[in-house]
């Protein structure tokens, strides 16, 4: 990599093409639905789910913040017609059916064969009767216990244990979800024969899982971090991952054949690589228009907390599983992105037919209504994600008096 050029731009440059090449310049910018939907995934490679949903899915927010007038059953009929499907990359991921090739899981790996060989016996009849009757949900089976361990050292359901195991290792996929019940089928029944058939090699699918993570976030450093970078094996080749040359040399292939290309950033330490069709817009980046984004905490926009305190002075801390009384700012906060600068947290909640502001914090030195375009791209915020939650009613507790008088929706 020391011996390929990097491109050089300043933190001003850095800064708009992240959010222009993130659809966020102006927010909720691509037309056409499905279609827009289908865009931001193939731009990442995946798109991260998560099913708590106090404040929207996750999935839904990185798309309600990209795709004009998004609404949750768009992503579901492309899930429903397999145009999309569940696949472990960064966390368990929604990704382009016809990619699952390369993120078909490995049935051998540390994560799986040792579940499956634990579980023998759970594991056959499991696999049978998915086998004779179709789509099942572990609640479809009788509880039982192996050796099996869950994060906490405690005995886990076998059944579940398998399902899951079986379905990171690529025979079985999701079929469907019922709140967060999940129904298991054979992948060769839910997936285009023509893609469940194509065999791509495992170190080929490293490679691509690698490329997306770099496609996802658009401007990541070399390093990337254990958290991002993760499930690609250990840096260096290690005996433990056998199927892969580590992620050094995964990365340097990807230089070297033009997929990636360096660059330097004034401010920030270290290369970053961006898309090769990308360099443009880097290098010459519009200027952001007014306009307001509710970033959610698995986006890609805030996977790299240290880029973000480097590059937009802004730090980031999901505070889920922080005390409630060391908290700083809430449970389920989303940074309030405006123009190219991080200027709040607004911790929104949906109930019902209204959605309630329990706080709102604005970054040091900003104040809403001095910056100029900023009040009319908080209220088109607002009101977007109203229809996006399916309510019509913004409640504002006594504290934010001023916030509901300043950013009042029309009728």
């Amino acid at each position: 990599m020391d011996n390929v050029r990097p491109v050089k731009v300043t933190a001003e440059a850095a800064r708009r093409f992240f959010v222009a090449r993130h659809f966020l310049a102006p927010a909720r910018s691509l037309k056409g639905k499905s279609k827009g939907v289908l865009e931001v995934f193939r731009r990442y490679g995946g798109v991260q789910f998560d099913p708590l949903a106090v404040a929207g899915r996750n999935h839904d927010l990185v798309l309600h913040a990209r795709v004009a007038g998004y609404v949750p059953a768009w992503c579901e009929r492309l899930y429903e017609r397999r145009e999309i499907f569940e696949a472990y990359n960064k966390g368990l991921s929604l990704v382009p059916t016809e990619e699952f090739p390369w993120f078909r899981g490995f049935p051998t790996s540390l994560r799986v064969a040792p579940i499956i060989e634990e579980n023998r016996d759970v594991a056959k009849r499991v696999l049978e009767r998915i086998q004779a009757e179709g789509p099942l949900a572990s609640a479809d089976f009788e509880r039982e216990h192996g050796p099996t361990k869950d994060w906490f050292g405690m005995p886990t359901n076998a059944v579940r244990a398998v399902l899951e195991a079986f379905t990171a290792g690529g025979v079985l996929g999701l079929a469907r979800r019922d709140g967060n019940r999940r129904y298991y089928d054979l992948i060769e029944r839910l997936l285009p024969a023509d893609v469940v058939a194509q065999d791509v090699p495992i170190v080929e699918r490293l490679r691509h899982k690698m490329l997306s993570r770099y496609r996802a976030h658009g401007l990541l450093g070399i390093a990337g971090g254990n958290d991002i970078l993760g499930g690609l094996g250990a840096a260096k080749p290690d005996p433990r991952f056998p199927y892969s040359p580590g992620r050094t040399v995964l990365r340097q292939q990807l230089v070297d054949e033009g997929e990636l290309v360096p660059v330097e950033v004034e401010s920030l330490r270290g290369r970053r690589l961006v898309l090769p069709d990308e360099v443009g817009l880097l290098e010459a980046p519009p200027e952001p228009p007014a306009s307001v984004a509710f970033v959610p905490p698995f986006d890609p926009v805030v996977w790299d907390r240290p880029f973000l305190g480097s590059l937009f002075g802004f730090e980031y801390v999901w505070e889920l599983f922080i005390p409630p009384a060391k908290r700083r700012w809430g449970w389920y906060v989303l940074p309030i992105l405006f123009r190219d600068r991080f200027v709040g947290r607004i911790e929104p909640r949906i109930e019902d037919d209204s959605v309630s502001v329990l706080d709102l914090w604005w970054e040091e030195g900003f104040v809403p209504r001095r910056t100029e375009g900023f009040v009319d791209a908080m209220r088109d915020a607002l009101a977007a994600y109203l229809r996006f939650a399916g309510a019509d009613k913004l409640e504002w507790p006594p504290h934010l008096a001023a916030e509901k008088r300043l950013f009042r929706l029309a009728a």
